[in-house]
């Protein structure tokens, strides 16, 4: 640990500014007008992973932005790693709420602010360079690949694609992912679970043009009222999802489950607090971590129609939008939800107004398991680092690699995220602690010689 920590002392400055460079990128893989930002950062990653020492690092072309790929086989007959992170990073959107630009990374209180800080750049680049010091120190006790794609915050369309082509140039022991979170740097913890996802588009059409409010107006339905009521319709008094089979797979958590996910670490004064809000919400019976990381959720991510610019414009518009996401918990399908979810909502539209649902993208929930080599490594891995065991929690986000591995490699992966939840992950302001960024460098490591050592056994 020692020989990890001088290294990372020497060279601290370095790996920050290199972080720095990275984040400048406006990765956003939505946007097509950053497609230029985009490519730029791949070659970016590309060359940093053969800097590092990776071997065979290729840019790899897909229908959309490239993937990333290098290896180091030391040894056929040692383990194999394989890492994955994304490039790719969320719209800035709201610019006016952030306190610095987005793309020009800037510290406060030991905190970088920057689009990507911590979901994902500042995360897998923590792999990148805790490879370089486990090359430098001739400590590497693992075959290591990576492969570090441009499109997790869009689905991943091409991923599975380029996964199923490349089965075995991928083939691996574990999967090691770092685009998680810990519940704090004084309560390590192990993300064990994440929930699927299901994101929806839907449109509401009423009149043939937008129409004079005041001519027509208590005459002809009004498409944002009427989808407005639709959405409202979605949650009970309860706020319990209404569609029709929506739960029917989904497998309440044991007495001892609930015991033992409620005994992490939790404040929900804090909590509150930190949101500037007076009370949780959610679905009746539940507590705030049941309902974050086991309970399946609908939330209205964007919602729009009518006139929005300055001043007023009396209208009544002829339709009306909104993108809705659906988490998922084990046994749901994200498949099976999108076409639950469409037609339950065409069913509950009124004559008046016609509808179109879209789905956009999905990915499966899964559980990763407590009791694998791979699990050990970094329970260990995280007492050498942090003087304490970690606590295993459910994450509530979704990445739909983790199950599309299980399914295409057969291999379970490890959550060793090192952000916070109150990293403002897609939203304004987002953060990483630099304390963060170098104990995941000094930590990663640690994973690598235990992963090897009880391989072994």
């Amino acid at each position: 640990m020692q020989e990890i920590k001088k290294y990372v002392e020497s060279n601290r400055q370095r790996f920050l500014d290199e972080l720095f460079e990275l984040l400048r990128f406006p990765s956003v893989s939505a946007d097509p007008k950053y497609k230029a930002d985009v490519l730029k950062t791949a070659d970016f990653v590309a060359q940093k992973l053969t800097d590092a020492g990776v071997d065979k690092v290729e840019i790899c072309d897909t229908d959309g932005y490239p993937i990333v790929y290098g290896e180091k086989i030391i040894d056929p007959s040692l383990p194999t790693v394989l890492i994955y992170g994304h490039y790719d990073v969320q719209p800035a959107d709201p610019l006016e709420l952030w306190k610095t630009p987005p793309f020009e990374p800037t510290v406060r209180d030991g905190k970088i602010y920057a689009r990507g800080a911590c979901d994902d750049k500042g995360q897998f680049y923590m792999h990148i360079k805790a490879f370089e010091l486990m090359m430098q120190t001739n400590t590497l006790a693992c075959n290591v690949k990576f492969m570090i794609e441009g499109e997790e915050e869009v689905g991943s369309a091409n991923l599975g694609i380029f996964v199923n082509a490349n089965v075995e140039r991928l083939k691996a022991d574990v999967v090691l992912i770092s685009d998680t979170s810990m519940i704090s740097m004084e309560n390590p913890s192990i993300e064990t679970g994440l929930r699927g996802l299901a994101y929806m588009e839907v449109e509401v059409v009423g009149p043939n043009r937008d129409l004079h409010s005041g001519v027509y107006g208590g005459a002809v339905a009004n498409p944002i009222t009427i989808l407005c009521q639709m959405i409202a319709s979605l949650h009970d008094e309860n706020n319990h999802i209404t569609i029709p089979e929506f739960y029917d797979k989904v497998v309440e958590l044991t007495e001892e489950e609930k015991k033992a996910l409620n005994a992490a670490p939790f404040d929900l004064e804090e909590y509150k607090s930190d949101l500037e809000i007076a009370s949780e919400w959610g679905e009746k019976g539940y507590s705030t971590l049941e309902r974050t990381g086991t309970r399946p959720t609908l939330e209205v991510n964007g919602i729009w129609g009518g006139y929005i610019g300055e001043g007023a414009k009396t209208v009544l518009p002829s339709k009306a939008n909104a993108k809705i996401s659906m988490r998922l918990v084990p046994n749901q399908s994200s498949e099976e939800i999108a076409v639950i979810f469409t037609k339950h909502f065409e069913r509950i539209a009124p004559a008046y107004v016609k509808v179109k649902v879209t789905s956009h993208h999905g990915g499966e929930p899964v559980v990763t398991p407590t009791d694998s080599i791979a699990y050990r490594a970094a329970e260990q891995a995280i007492v050498e680092s942090f003087g304490k065991s970690p606590i295993p929690t459910r994450g509530g986000g979704s990445i739909p690699i983790v199950a599309l591995f299980e399914s295409a490699l057969g291999i379970k992966s490890v959550l060793f995220g090192f952000g916070l939840d109150s990293d403002a992950l897609h939203s304004p302001n987002e953060k990483y602690d630099i304390y963060n960024y170098y104990k995941g460098i000094e930590t990663l490591p640690l994973f690598h010689k235990y992963f090897a050592e009880l391989s072994r056994v």
